[in-house]
């Protein structure tokens, strides 16, 4: 056994008889089906990544007591130097998917270590619960796990509170003895599942008093029994090529609705009971939150920078780069790249210690947030505008090159100034997956809204501001003067 986890490693891992649906069938193995199985050797060339000899420092530390190096999105980083070195190992996993693996290994594992700094949080509301979590927290670093997680509940009638919902739709507990609980109702919405190890299971979404069978997390294997994977169409499954689809023929990371049908959770695995508060503290009172959604913006500043190299090899494609105006829109996008690194860098020097670990700066990173989820559809809607009808007058698939007729044609009427014929299909092919086919389109909503529709980002940078610091400045202005003396010195 390698020293630090590998693809093959991985891979192994997940011929586990999980239960898969697609399509109206059960998977029988999503290492080797074709609507999973390049998705899947994606997620594990992340682990051959790693375990390359010149990345191991990179990517990589030991964690105390443990005789394997894992991923440093495991790391608790307890200085801003830290922090800094963690964050260029997930950009550089990042790169790897040029940013559109959104749920890679260390979204979760920020997640997890974020709230295992609050462990005194956990203690609050129950000891045994707190150890549970210490101990799973301890278990998937030394096995350097790929969790996926389930935190938020199915949307249905938006004017009735959860508890209130049709009988079995959100997931509850049904049953507890001495060995566990049992659970029931659905989550979602389980991204990255189909590749991942294990599923968290918790709840984002507000609870209120009296929904306390709704309020638990938990930890479980994707095998477990009871547990039903029912996958969203897949894009891999879909694409013609990778020549075609290079983006959504590999990364399609895939979204799933999990039903748990009577699934039995031992008490060793359950780290929050019956407890509605303590769901939002897991969250909002640790550094969890901030630390899975940082990881967002770690990924999104990779993304971004894919972004506007596409825009100006569009430009280059179709020779408008010189133009003035086409100028200016990539000077634009050139500034947002920066802009978003410049956020990430903020909230990274401007953290601060919870304890013994370095955070990163909660309203910068809500902030960055919120700008960009409104950023990236405009990102998209730019690329758009300069690549025109570019997009649209391209070869059926790679098969028509097959074809010596059509390959003249092609050579003739796919002109550019910077490309070949060939290299221009495909790199147009490559931009069109991007920003326009149905994973492209899937990218845009998911941008916009996996940390919450746009009122919910925004209260958090509302709830985490310095108000008094900005409207002290204002008190102070206001108080340099008065009426009275005002009307003295004007008579």
């Amino acid at each position: 056994m390698s020293d630090i986890k590998t693809g093959a490693d991985h891979i192994k891992s997940l011929r586990d008889g999980r239960t898969v649906y697609l399509d109206g069938r059960l998977i029988e193995d999503v290492t080797a089906h074709k609507a999973f199985r390049n998705s899947v050797a994606s997620a594990a060339a992340l682990y051959d990544f790693q375990a390359r000899p010149e990345n191991r420092e990179l990517m990589t530390f030991q964690p105390d007591g443990s005789v394997r190096r894992v991923n440093r999105a495991w790391q608790m980083p307890r200085s801003y130097e830290e922090m800094v070195k963690r964050r260029k190992a997930m950009q550089a996993w990042a790169g790897l998917s040029c940013g559109f693996m959104g749920r890679s290994p260390d979204h979760l594992a920020s997640a997890l270590i974020g709230q295992r700094m609050g462990i005194d949080i956990f203690k609050k509301h129950s000891e045994a619960r707190a150890k549970a979590f210490e101990d799973y927290v301890d278990y998937a670093t030394t096995n350097d796990l790929f969790l996926t997680y389930v935190i938020i509940n199915p949307q249905a009638e938006r004017s009735k509170d959860w508890g209130d919902q049709a009988e079995d739709l959100v997931a509850r507990v049904v049953d507890e003895d001495s060995t566990g609980v049992t659970i029931r109702g659905a989550k979602m919405l389980g991204t990255s599942s189909i590749m991942a190890n294990e599923v968290f299971v918790a709840n984002l979404q507000p609870l209120k008093p009296g929904e306390e069978d709704l309020a638990f997390c938990c930890a479980l294997p994707m095998n477990v029994k009871g547990l039903r994977v029912l996958s969203r169409k897949s894009y891999e499954e879909h694409a013609v090529s990778i020549y075609d689809n290079p983006l959504s023929s590999r990364f399609d990371e895939n979204d799933a609705l999990m039903y748990f049908d009577d699934v039995k959770v031992p008490w060793d695995r359950i780290f929050i009971y019956r407890d509605t508060d303590a769901c939002r503290a897991q969250f909002h009172d640790t550094p969890g939150h901030a630390y899975q959604n940082y990881q967002a913006q770690i990924r999104l500043s990779v993304k971004i920078a894919f972004l506007t190299g596409l825009a100006r090899r569009i430009t280059e494609a179709i020779g408008t780069t010189r133009i003035p105006s086409v100028a200016e829109q990539l000077g634009m996008l050139a500034a947002q790249t920066g802009m978003v690194n410049a956020m990430l860098s903020g909230m990274e020097a401007s953290g601060s210690q919870f304890g013994e670990y370095w955070v990163p700066n909660k309203h910068y990173m809500y902030s960055a947030q919120v700008i960009t989820q409104e950023l990236y559809p405009k990102v998209i809607q730019t690329l758009r505008d300069l690549a025109g009808g570019s997009l649209i007058m391209l070869p059926s698939s790679v098969r028509d090159f097959g074809n010596p007729q059509l390959a003249m044609i092609i050579e003739k009427t796919q002109r550019s100034a910077s490309m070949a014929p060939q290299e221009k299909v495909k790199f147009l092919k490559a931009a069109w997956d991007a920003i326009g086919s149905e994973f492209g389109s899937r990218h845009t909503q998911y941008e916009m809204f996996y940390a919450g529709a746009h009122f919910v980002t925004c209260g958090h940078s509302f709830r985490t501001f310095d108000w008094n610091g900005a409207t002290g400045l204002l008190e102070g202005l206001l108080a340099s003067y008065d009426l009275q003396s005002e009307l003295a010195r004007t008579r």
